[in-house]
């Protein structure tokens, strides 16, 4: 077998002459090398595209696949502008179809000092319809941008917070800010901007280079926690759109910073309009109370039953309702919230969230579903009726809890001596009553009696709500009485189409 094998590679070939095995070795390295050289192309082809790119972390949220440029700048005006000098782009708000906004942009690849290519992103010039403008930006290898706003036949009504930003910096569902755009909003995270701060991060005023406000939210890197709350939020609430929710506007992903910037609300929030600082304006009328408490319940049932996966916030406080200045809620702080996707019940969970708002099902066995989020807003709501907090061990025993008291003063008959004694004009019985009915099902300790966020809303919308008593017996009366007519015409009916079945008839009444 071995020497006929040897015969076979011995023989002589038309190639050149070659043996048999010649011509396979020579086979065998000519593919080799033409591997090699492949592997060579696509590693050389790898580092140019890497150097071109910013260095952003691999595990960054979202993955971004778009090469971010530095732009310099270039003082043109509008009259001189030709389209070598650079292009023209449409800014428009990602959540409407509609063109909101044109501007042109002046494009241009800089090198810093030493020769490489610059990947911060730049700052603004914007001129006005005079053609006047005024220079916001740096100098260095961050370069600045130029931008005419051209004056329009169609008005603007209402411009996304992110006008004025480039185009090409968007990402799907938001903004792209480097750690220099931040440090000039925030004039470098001052503590003079410092809005809050807690166990996840602090929170500055910033102003961006268009002039909107923002809130952002720096978040504390303790052991990878930075990229979980990161991740959380970003899930939680980076496409979803509604007027009660704070509105993502962007992030920022930076070595080991993790920021998200969000739409600034100048108007304090719930907790402080109830117990702290916001008071010294006065306090809030049972008018107000009940339009931040149906935008809360508005946007919680947006986010459990509107949305796919449904958002469970896991830490709905007083202290998380934002209130702007025509006293509309905005439902902030998605740092612990969870996703329930289809066909999920409930997901086991670490317990989280504030002390005197978590449900007790969830405290004792961390299973977590949109109840839980029900709970809580019911503890919140009695919390805006009553003026006190859902824990206060500077009261009597009987009071330190504000469910426990509420419940007994509801039992005792004693409704009316609940209402926060700070609010002016009170609310009418029936009001108070249906605020009341609709916290007490809230907080059912059962949490399959709770009801959905959806049903809460329109028992706060509804003036039905509660039914009087005169009226449950009316309704019931009435419901009786068209009963019996009913029976009578349905017996009548059977007697005329047959006369002699008379013990039919009589059998069907008695039962």
């Amino acid at each position: 077998m071995a020497s006929n094998l040897n015969a076979e590679l011995s023989k002589q070939t038309a190639i050149f002459g070659l043996k048999v095995w010649e011509v396979i070795g020579i086979a065998v390295a000519l593919f080799i090398v033409i591997i090699l050289s492949v592997l060579s192309l696509c590693l050389t082809s790898r580092k140019k595209l890497r150097r071109a790119r910013d260095r952003v972390p691999l595990s960054q949220i979202p993955t971004v696949s778009k090469e971010i440029k530095e732009v310099r700048v270039e003082q043109v005006a509008a009259s001189e502008f030709v389209p070598r000098d650079g292009i023209l782009l449409t800014i428009h708000d990602k959540s409407s179809d509609k063109e909101s906004d044109k501007v042109l942009l002046h494009l241009g690849m800089g090198k810093a000092k030493n020769g490489e290519i610059s990947s911060q992103s730049g700052s603004f010039n914007r001129f006005d319809k005079d053609g006047a403008g005024s220079q916001s930006g740096e100098e260095g290898s961050s370069g600045t941008v130029t931008v005419y706003k051209p004056s329009s036949s169609y008005p603007i009504t209402a411009p996304s917070p992110l006008s004025g930003l480039p185009e090409f910096s968007h990402l799907g569902w938001g903004h792209w800010f480097t750690l220099r755009d931040l440090e000039l909003a925030t004039n470098r995270f001052s503590k003079e901007n410092v809005l809050g701060e807690g166990g996840y991060g602090v929170v500055y005023r910033g102003y961006l280079i268009n002039g909107t406000p923002v809130a952002v939210k720096k978040i504390l890197n303790n052991v990878g926690q930075a990229e979980k709350e990161f991740r959380v939020e970003v899930e939680a609430i980076g496409h979803v759109r509604h007027k009660n929710l704070v509105r993502l506007l962007g992030y920022c992903i930076e070595g080991t910073h993790r920021m998200l910037v969000y739409e600034y609300v100048n108007n304090g929030n719930l907790e402080q309009w109830l117990h702290g600082a916001m008071r010294q304006h006065g306090y809030l009328t049972w008018e107000a109370r009940t339009k931040v408490l149906l935008g809360t319940a508005k946007a919680l049932a947006y986010l459990h039953e509107a949305i796919e996966p449904k958002v469970v916030h896991r830490d709905i406080k007083s202290s998380n309702i934002l209130i702007d200045d025509d006293f509309n809620a905005k439902v902030s702080d998605f740092g612990l919230a969870k996703l329930l996707g289809a066909g999920k019940s409930h997901v086991t969970t670490r317990v989280m969230g504030t002390f005197g708002y978590v449900a007790p099902e969830y405290a004792n066995t961390g299973l977590l579903n949109e109840k839980s989020d029900v709970y809580s807003f019911g503890v919140v709501l009695l919390e805006a009726i009553t003026g006190r907090d859902p824990v206060d061990y500077g009261r009597p025993a009987h009071e330190v809890n504000l469910v426990d008291w509420l419940k007994m003063m509801v039992g005792s008959r004693r409704s009316e001596e609940v209402v926060d004694p700070n609010i002016e004009v009170r609310p009418s019985t029936r009001a108070l009553k249906r605020a009341l009915l609709t916290a007490l099902r809230c907080v059912d300790p059962d949490s399959e009696k709770r009801p959905k966020m959806g049903q809460v809303v329109r028992m706060l919308e509804s003036e039905e709500y509660p039914i009087s008593r005169e009226d449950r017996r009316h309704r019931r009366t009435q419901a009786g009485s068209m009963e019996i007519d009913s029976q009578k015409d349905y017996s009548d009916t059977e007697r005329s189409d047959n006369p002699g079945s008379r013990s039919g008839s009589r059998s069907y009444q008695r039962s």
